[in-house]
């Protein structure tokens, strides 16, 4: 069964080694609380918040060696209440997790988009 698999962080600036270092972080996080490797992963689609713009998050799925999961990046909506200098990830991969096993990462200041959602891997500063 193919599931989406959400997370997200934050970053303290626009710099683009702030943004791949945190989003390899929360990459590694994600397959390491749901048991994936990246052969099972099917894509990556990534979001940044409209105030970033130093690089493409993608970028970090490459420097952690995931050559061939197919990613994009995107941009998140630009809403009055959304979260600032976040990066969000919905990552689609083959796992016999089933939905409510799934476990969603939120890091940083990224912990109060889903409480509901997030994996007990604690809130990093």
């Amino acid at each position: 069964m193919i599931r989406g698999i959400r997370g997200a962080t934050t970053v303290d600036q626009d710099d683009a080694d702030e943004i791949l270092t945190r989003t390899g972080e929360l990459l590694k996080e994600m397959a390491r609380v749901n048991r994936l490797d990246p052969e099972n992963m099917a894509s990556i689609c990534f979001t940044l918040s409209p105030d970033l713009r130093a690089t493409f998050p993608a970028e970090a799925a490459r420097r952690i060696g995931w050559q061939y999961v197919p990613v994009i990046c995107m941009r998140e909506l630009d809403v009055p209440h959304g979260l600032k200098k976040a990066v969000r990830v919905l990552m689609h991969a083959e796992t016999p997790l089933g939905q409510r096993e799934v476990q969603h990462v939120y890091l940083r200041g990224a912990v109060v988009l889903r409480e509901d959602l997030k994996a007990d891997v604690g809130a990093r500063d």
